[in-house]
């Protein structure tokens, strides 16, 4: 897999550097660089198809359009991978004080039903499997 995207990293660097030498060649157009700007086109076409070709390859990769923003962005796209973790372990530690919280509820509701209901209690723990009853 990583063969792909390494073969794909280099079709686009290659693209990249041609657009840069395209716009070299275009801000400072003399008739006589006609042949290299035609040149530099034909690559920049041949140099789309080697993409697309990358393309089909990679065509079961799905990027979270979040990514996109953060490029967009002009920030670091590996960042959103750090700040997804982040965001989970933050919400993990939520649910679980919820959870802890939770079982405290239950435990001080059942010992304050016992109290009140002592019969009913016995038979509801009977049920549960947590105390035999008396």
């Amino acid at each position: 897999m990583s063969e792909k995207f390494d073969s794909l990293e280099e079709h686009l660097e290659k693209f990249v550097e041609n657009i840069r030498q395209l716009g070299i060649i275009v801000s400072d157009f003399q008739p006589s660089s006609q042949a290299g700007l035609n040149q530099k086109l034909n690559f920049m076409v041949t140099g789309l198809q080697d993409i697309d070709k990358c393309r089909q390859q990679l065509h079961d990769i799905s990027v979270p359009l979040e990514v996109f923003e953060y490029i967009d962005q002009g920030r670091n796209p590996q960042l959103y991978t750090k700040e997804c973790l982040e965001r989970a372990l933050a919400k993990n530690e939520q649910v679980k004080g919820k959870i802890d919280t939770m079982k405290k509820f239950k435990s001080l509701l059942i010992q304050e039903l016992t109290k009140v209901f002592p019969e009913d209690m016995a038979k509801y723990k009977a049920i549960r499997g947590e105390d035999p009853p008396p």
